[in-house]
């Protein structure tokens, strides 16, 4: 059988980090004497923190205001995290069955290499992705399809021999593009506003190595 491989998203995929974005920005955004609210948010969400500010404010702050805003307001989410981790549901025992059947695996993030890392050790599953895209490793984010592909070319697998599983519709879009198979968890997003994936979920319980190796041979 052809080298199969699965590359996850972390943010709302493997951690469910939404509530610590957002409340990580609404405190950031607080100490600058701004509202930011949940529907702004759930818009821009899936994009790099870069890409947010700068679109917010990219009119009054220099590149390296922009990048200074980044970093305090990682720092926030990942204080946040640290008290209170929410993994998904099933994504530790879908990563483990993954790599049971062989699959190679790997996390294609547009986030910070250190959240990547604090969600991979929180999970303990960290030593089943034998390939790593962060947000340092990437020069445009989702829906540039740019992550995806350096983590299919770090695994040595096709793109068309991967999956991926996204749950932000710039990250499924950024999958097609890369012509990888799709694969949507709802949550952050509506199945509707997910429809563009090849597959849509409401669970990673909902899949399975055979599932998948199925979608990207179809």
């Amino acid at each position: 059988m052809t080298q199969q491989a699965v590359i996850f998203d972390v943010d709302g995929v493997l951690v469910d980090s939404y509530q610590a974005h957002f409340h990580s920005f609404q405190k950031l955004l607080g100490e600058l004497g701004c509202e930011f609210t949940e529907p702004e948010f759930r818009v821009t969400f899936g994009r790099t923190t870069r890409d947010i500010v700068a679109k917010l404010y990219g009119d009054k702050l220099t590149d390296q205001e922009i990048l200074q805003f980044d970093d305090r307001k990682e720092t926030l989410f990942r204080e946040i995290l640290r008290e209170d981790f929410p993994a998904i549901d099933g994504a530790a025992e879908l990563v483990q069955a993954l790599a049971d059947a062989g699959f190679h695996q790997a996390v294609g993030s547009s986030g910070p290499p250190e959240n990547v890392a604090l969600a991979l050790d929180s999970l303990a599953c960290g030593k089943h992705f034998t390939a790593r895209v962060t947000g340092g490793d990437v020069t445009r984010g989702k829906p540039d399809p740019q992550a995806f592909l350096l983590a299919a070319e770090k695994l040595g697998v096709a793109p068309q021999q991967c999956a991926v599983v996204e749950d932000a519709p710039a990250g499924v879009e950024a999958a097609n593009r890369a012509e990888m198979a799709s694969i949507a968890l709802t949550g952050t997003a509506t199945r509707e506003q997910l429809s563009h994936a090849r597959l849509v979920v409401d669970s990673l319980r909902e899949l399975s190595p055979e599932c998948i190796a199925t979608l990207i041979e179809n």
